[in-house]
């Protein structure tokens, strides 16, 4: 049965009838439209979240991702659509849904010369929250070593995990975050992934844009890529990938042989080299890897798959926008 559905059965006389309820996604839009001048920034994007989903939204620069996603968390005004967040419209702005929702902006701002501890107990005042709970965020974020620090003195991974600590100091339902491990390095970006996967399994849901492939693959359990502001594919990443039917790239270590003899082998439809590996894309990875392990050609062999960063470049062109 669909998770949006659920039955209940009405009594008339001795027989009971079953009826069907429709259930309110936690994030509901429909044909959301926002003009600017003569762009059409967002221009009829639709789709639901569940309860306790992790959903990314995903596309190029200027796609429409963030002005959608304010719409959405009710920061923004829409030329045309509906929105419904926890069953209710996110604008004008709500009194009854701001503290069910918790928001993480692109550009984190803080209350100067504050520490973190005191950065976070003023965010959690704003909603009642008592000193105790975000002081227990800040364990949870993994920031408790960091309490006493000013604000301006955290690292760029530290300053991001309290920006989502403060978004949660309230415990809200749904989270948004807006590319929360842009400019983060690998270290951090690991990091944080691991405190949003914490904030998923607590039962919230999470809304997230994000400019990486690998993220969204790890972390979503369905994403809409979103360009020109429409949605082009929406599911799990796996089943977009699997829907991609993208040859596999077999590499071996540059010198092993050439592209030519590469082309002669059976199932190999392209090679090419670039002074570190030669690379070949094949529909038959299986007959690819034995012709060269009957050549000894193995040395440094690597097999890729498609993958998520396949679908959204065949989706979104691969021309660069700045």
């Amino acid at each position: 049965m669909d998770p949006a559905v659920s039955t209940r059965g009405r009594v008339f006389g001795a027989v009971r009838v079953p009826s069907v309820q429709i259930m309110a996604y936690t994030i509901s839009v429909r044909g959301l439209r926002k003009r600017y001048g003569g762009v059409d920034a967002v221009d009829g994007i639709s789709f639901d979240v569940a309860a306790g989903e992790f959903f990314g939204i995903l596309g190029p620069n200027g796609a429409g991702k963030t002005t959608a996603l304010e719409i959405i968390e009710g920061l923004r005004r829409a030329d045309g659509g509906e929105v419904s967040v926890l069953g209710m419209a996110p604008w004008p702005r709500d009194p009854r849904l701001l503290p069910r929702i918790g928001v993480q902006l692109q550009a984190s701002s803080f209350f100067e010369r504050l520490t973190a501890r005191e950065q976070l107990r003023t965010f959690g005042s704003l909603y009642g929250v008592p000193g105790r709970r975000a002081d227990a965020m800040l364990e949870s974020v993994g920031l408790a070593g960091k309490a006493d620090t000013r604000v301006e003195e955290l690292s760029g991974g530290q300053a991001q995990r309290l920006s989502i600590a403060c978004a949660l100091v309230h415990d809200p339902e749904v989270v948004f975050l807006d590319e929360p491990t842009a400019a983060l390095d690998p270290q951090a970006r690991r990091n944080l992934w691991d405190v949003l996967r914490a904030i998923n399994t607590g039962g919230r849901t999470i809304v997230l844009t994000t400019h990486s492939m690998d993220e969204a693959e790890v972390l979503c359990d369905r994403v809409a890529i979103v360009d020109a502001g429409r949605v082009l594919e929406l599911g799990p990443p796996a089943t977009l990938v699997r829907g991609l039917d993208a040859p596999t790239r077999v590499s071996v270590a540059a010198g092993v042989l050439t592209a030519a003899e590469a082309l002669s082998l059976p199932g190999v439809d392209e090679a090419e080299e670039d002074g570190v590996s030669l690379t070949v894309r094949t529909r038959d990875p299986s007959a690819v890897v034995a012709a060269l392990a009957a050549r000894g050609a193995l040395a440094g062999v690597g097999i890729r798959g498609a993958t998520l960063e396949d679908v959204f470049l065949e989706l979104t062109g691969r021309e660069y926008r700045a």
